[in-house]
């Protein structure tokens, strides 16, 4: 039988055993009475195992395979266990390589995400650091350095440290760590209200008569006036996906493919957009498949392109070029249709919508100071207390008046204390 000793002051554990005649000890350090006690289990499987011949049981197996090295080798130099025949010592870039190349399941954006929170990793941590040596702190450190170093925005650093955090979770589940560093760190986005713009109608004009011709046009109209994405939704439609006869697209989104309904959704042809849809289509060589063609080539920038055509406008490019442009339809439209139509025609939830799309516009406050609240018609039950100004004094005749009774009486004239009822037996 094994036993666990524990120091008061410093709260370390250690387990204890006898194997033949002579005593071991293995150092757990600090850990809770819990996780001693499993540890204990498991030393005590392996001391009954040295002396009969029989292999571990399953779990105690699988325990011995996600033991950190330290722990392992006490229990290596106290006899339970053999030395491990060419382990592999994970470094975090061998992990974080293989890793990326095992997921053949995301797509190419995804994938240069990865490697963009993989380059920060190993820029702070190294190459060749031992996964199982970063500890919480080590995260903590990580995350000031994507601010102060890096000089990244506040929803960038929270959302490179989510990246990291599915990062090591996946090496708790291979069981080549015990926890994941990151758990703890809080890794929320929030709304950055001083990126928001509104790109008002004279704008979005402005914009259009800059356009070099009918694909940028409609390029930015499906932005504008369809709330499309740019450019994985743009780039996706097809005539095929146009019903002329129902004034209404399918746009095929590949970010929330994933999603039930698959990412498909169905947008009116606002009155707005169709001039634009219209010039294109009437442009269109026969066979065309797709309605923007001319810009489908990986290499072409289409934000750069948009910030020339902003500026021969005469205007100022604003924060987040396409995202804003969305963003205003969604306010637009938020305004004349019920929030769960328009997440339907924008393909976000409501409360994505709410916290990353709405806008308050100029427009909101000069209609609340020039228009008042309509409030809707009470009933009398329910109605509120006549106004002072309107209240009329109820009239009482004079002979009521002198019988009345005085201020300071206590009890009402003509009214004995038994009550108005009558006595009884």
């Amino acid at each position: 039988m094994a036993s666990i000793s524990s120091e008061g002051q410093t709260g370390r554990r250690t387990i204890q055993f006898i194997l033949g005649k002579k005593r071991h000890s293995i150092r757990l350090g600090k850990v809770s009475k819990k996780q001693a006690e499993s540890v204990k289990r498991f030393i005590e499987d392996l001391v009954a195992c040295k002396k009969t011949g029989d292999a571990p049981k399953g779990t105690t197996a699988e325990w011995l395979a996600g033991m950190p090295d330290i722990i392992r080798n006490r229990i290596e130099r106290a006899g339970l266990i053999g030395p491990q025949k060419a382990h592999h010592k994970w470094t975090l870039g061998k992990w974080l390589s293989t890793y990326i190349k095992s997921r053949k399941d995301v797509k190419g954006r995804t994938r240069v995400f990865y490697h963009q929170v993989e380059a920060n990793l190993l820029k702070f941590f190294g190459f060749d650091r031992r996964l199982e040596t970063i500890n919480a702190g080590d995260a903590d450190d990580f995350r000031i350095y994507l601010q102060t170093q890096e000089k990244l925005a506040v929803n960038t650093v929270s959302r490179r440290c989510r990246m990291a955090k599915q990062f090591f979770q996946a090496i708790v589940k291979k069981r080549l760590i015990t926890e994941n560093p990151f758990a703890e760190l809080k890794c929320g986005d929030r709304p950055n209200e001083k990126r928001f713009y509104y790109v008002s109608h004279e704008e979005a004009q402005a914009a259009l008569d800059a356009c070099p011709n009918a694909e940028w046009r409609l390029i930015f109209a499906l932005c504008r006036y369809g709330g499309l994405r740019c450019p994985s939704e743009v780039l996706r439609l097809t005539w095929a996906d146009i019903d002329w006869e129902k004034m209404r697209f399918t746009v095929h989104a590949s970010k929330t493919e994933h999603h039930a309904g698959g990412g498909i959704r169905q947008i009116p042809i606002f009155p707005e957009l169709l001039p634009y849809l219209q010039e294109c289509f009437d442009q269109a060589k026969p066979g065309t498949e797709y309605c923007i063609t001319r810009y489908r080539d990986n290499s072409v920038n289409l934000r750069t392109e948009l910030t020339r055509i902003i500026k021969r406008a005469g205007l100022t490019p604003w924060p987040k070029l396409f995202q804003n442009l969305r963003s205003t339809r969604e306010t637009e439209l938020t305004q004349q249709f019920p929030i769960h139509v328009v997440c339907k025609w924008i393909g976000n939830s409501q409360p994505v919508a709410t916290k990353y799309y709405l806008q308050v516009t100029e427009e909101h406050f000069e209609k609340a100071v020039h228009f008042p609240v309509q409030y809707p018609a009470v009933s009398n039950s329910k109605s509120p207390q006549t106004p002072l100004d309107d209240y009329t004094k109820p009239s009482i005749c004079e002979p009521m008046q002198k019988e009345a009774a005085p201020r300071n009486c206590l009890e009402p004239l003509g009214i004995r204390r038994g009550g108005l009822e009558p006595p009884t037996r």
